[in-house]
């Protein structure tokens, strides 16, 4: 829905690595006895589903996660720089969420309304969407970043009845509230102020509440939760097109949880790291909903330049994160490994710690112990989801002992409709149906490619107010709901689901032949030259056919080091298209780059990171 048009991924800083060789890692000893008795019996582990979770709504969840993890450490947040790290608890969690549902329910009388929450992501941003879900209305999570106007636009669409908002957007919102006569309240997060005018504090309220609970009030834990009723409404990011409202039930976003704790197992002991914008249903359901019901705990990255030092100081044992920031820190590290001159070493203990773990003798986290310190020495799982990665990438982070795991799916879906199983990983795929879903490729090619349709427990009630769209989105067969994603893909013999494009982006050649940018992309994005590219169709005045273009933002600090400092535009224009003549050879005549346009500043973006194809379009 918006664009980051000042979007800067972080400047990873790590220091030089040392990396010791195997004989000189004390700790490391390699029993051989043992290593061929693994040889010998080895069977391979059947590929089983976990058990998982079997909820119907997240109230329930919530008061299961409230019971059994009631004295763990929920959240961890640093409200100043400066400051230490609070840790907030599971009970405390849930005794703020009550105070707040009682206060919104019985003094400011918002049963069932809509609530907009937007804000950077924080502890009352949890706070407040729990509350939601737990019985209060249908909360309306909106991007932080969008600009004033369609901020007002949004909380209009939704006929939002109150506004939740952090103390960062205390100046927008109290401009767009003159304009907003039907919102009854504005609900200041971090703040203690009683009403005055429509104004009214977050902690406020939750005290408020707290104090009605004390005095016997149960009314909001007694709201009973209808699995599927509408409960949230998120306005889409869509990079295509303008922004239609998903509507989602309880039962959407409690399959999401039990679907992924089928695939991946989670417990206690675990940490995730909330890097992505708690808007997006890909952080809010994955991100928060699933380690929630688990009784993980989450640190709240305090923004993209501290990732590195929140990294170490929090010591999470998983990153839910996006394509981009997961190359960035692949290139940071490995740039780091270079100029240490240790690729040569690091290379063969990969090698060498491949064939040990293949006979059962995992020594990774010993070997490749440093990479591991500077993420803060726990890291286990990576799990890339948004859009589509270098197989190469996914396969390294393995390599040096970190399970990598891809999602696929939509706002749509609430977004889980694929997710590659920790006991069956496939680098490059996204994932098999999750135990909820089915999919299948519509009309495929001669090499299996078509538009992804889904059918899942997960799959959205429909558009806002837009029967139109919603009809044309979904169509029934046999009686269910299939949805038709939008993405091109194909699926291997084993289930598992590949994207190669969205077939809005497709460019259709003269005659007939598609090509999908994210395909070549892809391949232009394995050099290091190449920071970030856009592949799309330029109309040329006089010419009948599109010409295939790369717009591309030249990694100048990789060039600077390969090629020599001072280079003028026209040597970094023929380094990159000496690239794309590589790329080229290996692509067939009519999807072979024709046309280069360095950039030199950012892509437009979506909050997941996503180029903005048709605003980057416009900009020719």
């Amino acid at each position: 829905m918006r664009i980051l048009k000042d979007f800067k991924v972080p400047d990873f800083k790590f220091p030089k690595f040392k990396m010791k060789g195997l004989s000189e890692i004390d700790e490391v000893n390699v029993d051989y006895d043992k290593v061929k008795k693994a040889e010998e019996n080895q069977n391979k582990k059947d590929k089983k589903n976990y058990e998982g979770t079997n909820f119907s709504t997240i109230k329930e969840i919530f008061i299961n996660s409230s019971k059994e993890y009631a004295d763990k450490t929920f959240l961890l947040e640093k409200f100043n720089p400066k400051d230490d790290w609070t840790e907030i608890t599971y009970n405390q969690f849930k005794n703020e969420v009550i105070g707040f549902g009682t206060a919104l329910t019985r003094k400011l009388n918002l049963k069932d309304s809509k609530i907009v929450i937007i804000g950077e992501n924080t502890h009352h941003w949890y706070v407040s969407y729990m509350t939601m879900l737990c019985g209060v209305g249908v909360a309306v999570p909106v991007d932080k970043e969008l600009p004033e106007n369609e901020i007002e636009n949004v909380i209009r669409r939704a006929k939002a009845s109150a506004v939740i908002f952090s103390t960062k957007k205390a100046d927008v919102i109290k401009k767009v509230s003159e304009n907003l006569p039907d919102v009854k309240y504005f609900i200041q997060m971090n703040s203690s102020n009683e009403l005055n005018g429509r104004f009214i504090g977050l902690d406020y309220l939750i005290e408020e509440g707290k104090a009605l609970v004390k005095g016997g009030d149960n009314s909001f834990m007694n709201i009973e939760i209808d699995s599927e009723e509408f409960k949230v409404l998120i306005f889409t990011s869509g990079t295509t097109s303008n922004a239609k409202g998903v509507m989602l039930c309880n039962r959407n976003l409690a399959q999401n949880v039990n679907a992924a704790t089928a695939y991946v197992k989670l417990t206690p002991e675990d940490r995730l790291m909330s890097i992505l914008p708690l808007h997006h249903t890909y952080e809010s359901s994955i991100g928060f909903l699933l380690p929630y019901a688990v009784g993980c705990s989450i640190s709240v990255c305090q923004g993209l330049k501290h990732i590195v030092s929140d990294l170490k100081e929090t010591k999470p044992t998983a990153l839910l994160t996006v394509p981009l920031l997961v190359e960035n820190l692949y290139r940071k590290i490995n740039a780091n490994i270079k100029k240490s001159k240790k690729d040569g070493l690091v290379n063969s203990m990969i090698h060498l710690t491949n064939a040990l773990k293949a006979v059962g003798v995992d020594i990774k986290r010993k070997v490749f112990n440093e990479i591991y310190e500077n993420l803060g020495g726990r890291i286990r799982i990576i799990v890339s989801a948004a859009a589509p990665i270098d197989a190469k990438i996914g396969k390294w982070i393995e390599d040096i002992g970190i399970l990598f795991l891809q999602g696929y799916g939509l706002t749509e879906t609430a977004p889980i409709a694929a997710l590659t199983p920790d006991f069956d990983t496939k680098v490059g795929s996204a994932g098999k149906a999750v135990i909820c879903a089915e999919l299948k490729i519509d009309n495929p090619n001669e090499n299996g490619e078509g538009e992804v349709l889904i059918k899942s427990k997960t799959l959205m009630l429909g558009y806002y107010e837009d029967e139109e769209a919603t009809k044309e989105a979904i169509f029934e067969e046999n009686g269910e709901r299939w949805f038709h994603s939008g993405d091109v893909g194909y699926m291997d013999d084993e289930g598992f689901l590949y994207i190669t494009g969205r077939s809005k982006n497709v460019i259709v050649t003269q005659n007939g032949k598609n090509i999908y940018p994210e395909e070549i992309e892809l391949l232009l994005g394995k050099y290091n030259e190449i920071k970030e590219c856009m592949v799309y169709g330029k109309e040329v005045e006089g010419e009948k056919e599109l010409t295939i273009t790369a717009r591309v933002i030249p990694n100048y600090e990789e060039i600077e080091e390969k090629y020599g400092k001072d280079l003028d535009e026209d040597k970094i224009y023929k380094i990159i298209w000496d690239k794309i003549k590589e790329v080229n050879k290996g692509l067939t005549s009519y999807k072979a780059i024709k046309k280069l346009e360095i950039k030199h500043d950012d892509f437009v973006k979506t909050t997941t990171m996503k180029i903005k194809r048709f605003e980057e379009i416009k900009k020719q």
